[in-house]
């Protein structure tokens, strides 16, 4: 079926359905292939997608980042990942922690941080993003890489969001580099119509179809479009490496504060490796009420889907990819960063 037959064919469904639906993209690669082709402006005016929390900088808590930038600033080594470094707190980002002389490494792999570690036997990994990262984390940690640990596992946010009921999610577009890993069967549990799918416009445009068919259809259902990469039982591989080192636990996220078993800890066995342990005393010197503050950026009520960024009062006037106030612009997969590149 060629693009123009599914478009056609989701312009038919969307008529029979008549009303307004909100389908949801929980991947921030999603927003980002969404916005690059311009997708929304071929969708009926009934049908609209709305961003979800699929931006791993961007949910990590502002608690985390006050706590790994205090780190680096009482001279413990820091290595991340890039966008990471830019994510403004409370005492600064990492970036501006070292223009003041402290030692933050920006890496792309878990393989970098243990070269550094050669130099710097002091090294913390500040490690976050979603079972897409984890293995690698947990795989460094068993090389001896000490971490401080943001990592969370997706599905309880997606559960979050409908039971919080705040935005009605009509379906949800699943995120394909974390089915990769977790397969298509967890998503079970939840009964909304979902639809995993790849990364490219005719999967989007797809799983868009097959969405509004299932809501046609009055169905519920997993449905994977991403059959090329993604199976029911994902990679096994990949979940007994996360699982070895790291036990479920609550999570914190930006925008929802604790989610309940959306986290992953190091488990008792690896504790010498866990950075919140081993560096306690200088964190239980760390005020974190300023971690809590409002301010002006809604990039936790945008990661809910209840704003777009075109609703937060300093998008652009102040917050710009150059000079961010919140993670939704740092990071290329933030809804902000996108909406900001893709926007017009």
């Amino acid at each position: 079926m060629s693009e123009q037959e599914v478009l056609k064919d989701i312009h038919t469904l969307a008529k029979k359905i008549g009303r307004n639906v909100n389908l949801m993209e929980v991947c921030g690669t999603h927003t980002q292939a969404v916005a690059r082709a311009g997708l929304k402006s071929l969708l009926p005016k009934n049908v609209h997608l709305t961003t979800g929390p699929g931006c791993p900088v961007c949910v990590t808590a502002q608690e985390d980042i006050d706590a790994i930038v205090s780190l680096a600033l009482a001279g413990i080594p820091v290595a991340t990942y890039g966008d990471m470094m830019r994510v403004p707190g409370s005492f600064g980002s990492l970036d501006q922690a070292r223009e003041k002389g402290a030692q933050v490494f920006d890496i792309y792999s878990t393989e970098e941080a243990l070269e550094i570690q050669k130099e710097y036997p002091d090294l913390v990994f500040f490690g976050l993003g979603f079972e897409t990262t984890a293995p690698m984390s947990a795989f460094a940690i068993q090389k001896g890489l000490v971490i401080y640990p943001t990592h969370k596992l997706f599905l309880p946010a997606m559960k979050a969001l409908l039971e919080i009921g705040e935005l009605k999610i009509d379906g949800y577009i699943c995120p394909g580099h974390v089915s990769a890993i977790i397969g298509s069967k967890p998503y079970e549990e939840m009964r909304v119509p979902q639809v995993i799918t790849g990364f490219q416009p005719d999967d989007i445009l797809v799983a868009i179809y097959m969405l509004l068919k299932q809501l046609a259809e009055d169905r519920a259902d997993v449905e994977n479009e991403y059959v090329r990469l993604v199976k029911e039982g994902g990679n096994p591989e990949a979940l007994n490496q996360i699982f070895e080192v790291f036990e479920e636990s609550d999570g914190n996220w930006r925008g929802f504060g604790t989610i309940p078993g959306s986290g992953l800890k190091i488990k008792e066995k690896y504790k010498a490796f866990d950075a919140r342990l081993k560096y306690k005393d200088i964190l239980d010197r760390v005020d974190f009420s300023k971690s809590r503050k409002p301010t002006a950026c809604k990039c936790g009520e945008i990661i809910r889907g209840l704003k777009s960024p075109t609703d937060c009062p300093v998008f652009k006037k102040g917050c710009t990819p150059d000079k961010p106030i919140g993670p939704c612009m740092v990071s290329v997969e933030g809804a902000c960063n996108v909406e900001y590149r893709y926007g017009k």
